[in-house]
């Protein structure tokens, strides 16, 4: 009854969507229990156990690296930052082993893949996974922000501490596997830094597994202390005496038992600055750990292993190596942000695609950032990172993807390099493709002419008699290269996949600036794949605005990291901040992050900018709902108001920012409309300001448009009206309407059949369902002009022209791989949601 309840429509004309999900209302909202993790039967001894490096961030350095503390029957994560899941679900790490998660800091860096961490968990059968998420500071604070758009929100149990009173570690975590405690590192400021964010408190973790009791000598408590064999072995065996039965004795387990076997014990360091390494002398707590000079083994607990999260900046000076030194004969790895790592792609199946599709078409898919960087290893081996291993530390190693350090069984502890994946580079890649489409470097020549008119004239112009919007928009007319153009960063749905990221467009206006259309998990990571390190550098200083479309969480957890890089790429330097506009709700959990480290923003509800707003900005009044939530449509109780109020004088203020911003970058318009889909869900409208074309005359800019998520409705195909570009969702295929439909999505020809209608000159279709990893189900007979969007594609106003002629060749790229199965922890999640 509830799922026919679900997925009833309502209608108004040929409006039909979903109307209980776009108000919120769905089947996931029954009461919540309070989950708790299920107890399971621990294993002491562990017949395995070692710690992983998971390699989130080691070649875009946009995210800590995480770590995964393994037991056969419990599993600990170290940190989570943006791309975790992505990453394991490649490597097939299964996130739903996971019992704790343990954050070195809590900020962007470390926390950013939390939420979908968290999301993933929540999916998780009937009621979901509970899980126990600790770090220092207003950890608190930032979980229960993200309950706001993490469904069955109950099943995450926060734990939360602070500086000790008391010298010893705090502990956290104290089983029959394992004892995990926390060591805060607080970094004593200089007068320059007068901020005093709760964010900057850092942790070392101390992993420290019990000892194995020594072997027990049968033959010893039978003849010479006279135990008979039975329940008294067991006792002796568990650490208790006991009586003998010959002798009027206390037999002790030592009496029997063989010496054991220290436990072995696991640091993970993480000092984002030298401040944070200072203090590490100062910490009394660690001195049980550190070796005696005269190498006596009786005093202090010897460390079996070092992971150094901290960066390469901080542990290569004298400070941290003098701090290294203290552990004699500790295996270190050293697992922060290394050159070395730069040259080789850590998500290879992505990458792969990546790199055919700028072999097939690099105007559209320019080389990706991180290939030009595998030039020469015997430079990047030489720098000063790689120094450290000549210094007088016993062992220093730095860290691989995957790479293992072995706890037990005993006769195998130390390094593992059995599971560090084979490196990728472009000319393999490359190699297989010709192996398995030989035609390619045919069709990539095909390609080729379609920008080459001098070259072959005529059959440009054959080609173009074919379709049916033929005539160039006088906003083309002789357009600029550097005019605009669009970088699609992701275009998944629900949650990043092996193939696809989640939500983002950048909009790069070149010198005059950019913008960010939605901003999910891994953007960050996604610029650098574009434009390399250094440029995504400079794409996120130049950012003036970004705008959310919705709350779901594929749309906007990567907004914080972007804006926390971007405050600091500034310091120091006169900017203004950057401006977002988003849905009232999102500004409670940036408000979250801001507490703990600097965003330089302005925040913008969405309401303010719809085309009511915009007309009403000098007299300060109108209503910015607009007509589709207007009194008596259908849509009347969808749009909900939020709690958060509103300081009118101080939106009228942001508003002209946004005016002053959008004129210097050379745009006219920033509108947002209300689209169904969730509750305050919108579309946008970006209008350029008129130029004057190659005669003399001044002619309209260009107009783009992007949904966002949702069903067809009057609303976006106003908005679309002669649009240059229409970007449109297209979720589903079209033999899934009924899913489209209570999901409030769209399918392909739903999309394309907007634009149509709206006489729009190109769509572009992006946000698939995860099922299709590879490439969407499409039916070429409908996409005349339209095209379908890959990740890291970049599509020139200059080339708008091209862009539907180059989708067969698409389809023969992956000619095996139309529908593939692979990716059903994906198909679940968006179930889920």
């Amino acid at each position: 009854m509830e799922n026919n309840e679900s997925t009833n429509g309502t209608k108004s004309s040929s409006f039909v969507f979903n109307k209980r999900r776009a108000e919120g209302i769905d089947k996931t909202d029954k009461k919540k229990r309070n989950l708790e993790r299920k107890t399971q039967k621990l294993n002491p001894s562990n017949t395995i156990a070692y710690a992983q490096i998971l390699g989130t961030g080691m070649d875009t350095q946009d995210t800590s690296s995480s770590v995964l503390l393994f037991f056969d029957k419990q599993r600990f994560i170290f940190n989570a930052g943006e791309g975790l899941q992505r990453f394991c679900t490649e490597h097939k790490i299964k996130l739903s082993k996971i019992d704790h998660v343990f954050l070195s800091r809590v900020c962007s860096e470390t926390a950013g893949g939390l939420p979908g961490l968290l999301l993933t968990l929540a999916g998780i059968g009937e009621e979901g996974l509970a899980v126990n998420v600790w770090g220092p500071s207003d950890l608190n604070y930032l979980v229960d922000a993200m309950k706001s758009f993490i469904p069955r929100a109950a099943m995450v149990h926060t734990r939360s501490f602070g500086p000790s009173s008391t010298p010893d570690p705090i502990v956290l975590v104290n089983d029959e596997v394992v004892k995990i405690s926390a060591i805060i590192l607080k970094p004593c400021h200089s007068e320059e830094d007068s901020g005093n964010k709760s964010g900057e408190l850092s942790v070392v973790y101390v992993c420290e597994l019990p000892e194995i009791l020594g072997k027990f000598d049968l033959e010893k408590a039978k003849k010479i202390f006279g135990v008979k064999p039975g329940p008294k072995y067991s006792k002796l065996q568990s650490g208790e005496s006991v009586k003998s039965d010959e002798r009027d004795i206390t037999v002790y387990p030592s009496d029997v038992m063989g010496p054991s076997l220290p436990g072995p014990i696991v640091l993970l360091v993480d000092c984002p600055t030298e401040s944070h390494a200072a203090e590490l002398f100062s910490v009394k707590s660690l001195d049980s750990y550190y070796s005696c000079t005269d190498d006596q083994t009786d005093g202090p607990k010897f460390v079996n292993c070092i992971i150094h999260l901290s960066p390469s900046s901080v542990t290569s000076s004298p400070t941290y190596q003098s701090w290294m030194n203290k552990f004699h004969s500790s295996q270190h790895i050293l697992a922060g942000h290394q050159r070395k790592n730069m040259a080789f792609p850590i998500l290879k199946a992505s990458s792969r695609i990546t790199a055919r599709l700028n072999y097939l078409c690099p105007q559209f898919f320019p080389a990706p950032g991180f290939w030009p960087q595998l030039a020469d290893m015997s430079m990047i081996d030489s720098t000063p990172w790689n120094k450290c291993s000549s210094s007088n530390l016993a062992e220093s190693i730095s860290a691989e993807n995957l790479l293992k350090f072995n706890l037990r069984p005993v006769a195998i502890r130390g390094i593992d390099r059995s599971c560090i994946p084979a490196r990728l580079t472009s000319s393999e890649v490359l190699d297989e493709l010709f192996d398995e489409i030989p035609e390619i470097k045919d069709k990539c020549g095909e390609i080729m002419r379609f920008w080459n008119k001098q070259h072959d004239k005529t059959i440009i112009e054959k080609l173009w008699l074919t379709e049916s919007n033929t005539v160039l928009p006088s906003c083309l007319e002789n357009i600029r290269r550097d005019d605009m153009e669009i970088v699609i960063l992701g275009t998944g749905s629900s949650q990043p996949s092996k193939y696809r990221n989640v939500s983002a467009i950048y909009i790069d206006l070149f010198s005059r600036g950019s913008l960010l259309l939605d901003c999910g998990e891994g953007t960050l990571g996604q610029l650098k794949r574009r434009y390399g390190l250094n440029g995504a550098d400079e794409a996120v200083r130049k950012l003036r605005c970004i705008w959310i479309s919705h709350i779901h969480a594929d749309h906007h957890t990567g907004l914080a990291r972007i804006l926390a890089l971007r405050s600091k790429l500034l310091k120091g330097v006169t900017h203004e901040p950057v401006i977002v506009v988003g849905p009232r709700p999102l500004k409670r959990f940036l408000d979250a992050y801001q507490r703990l480290e600097d965003l330089d923003m302005e925040f913008l509800d969405c309401r303010s900018t719809t085309a009511t707003s915009w007309a009403s900005l000098e007299s300060g009044g109108g209503d910015a709902e607009g007509s589709l939530f207007s009194d008596g449509s259908p849509m009347q109780s969808v749009f909900k108001r939020s709690d958060i109020p509103t300081d009118n004088s101080s939106v009228l203020l942001c508003l002209k920012n946004l005016k002053k911003v959008l004129s210097e970058i050379g745009l006219d318009d920033l509108i947002s409309f209300p689209v169904v889909h969730c509750p305050q869900a919108y579309g946008v409208v970006i209008k350029a300001a008129e130029r004057v074309n190659s005669v003399g005359e001044r002619i309209l800019g260009w107009k783009m448009v992007y949904s966002g998520d949702t069903r067809p409705c009057p609303e976006i195909v106003e908005a679309s009206r002669d649009a240059t570009v229409l970007i449109h969702e297209a979720t589903f295929e079209d033999a899934l309407i009924e899913e489209a439909l209570a999901k409030n999505h769209s399918t392909t020809k739903e999309a394309i059949d907007v634009g149509s209608s709206a006489n729009a000159y190109r769509i572009v279709l992006t946000h698939f369902s995860q099922r299709y990893p590879k490439i969407p189900v499409i039916d070429e007979s409908h996409m005349h002009n339209t095209c379908i969007a890959f990740d890291l594609m970049s599509i020139n106003m200059a080339d708008l022209q091209v862009l539907p002629k180059v989708l067969p060749y698409f389809k023969t790229l992956f000619r095996d791989e139309m529908v593939e199965d692979e990716d059903a922890d994906g198909v679940a999640m968006e179930e889920a949601l």
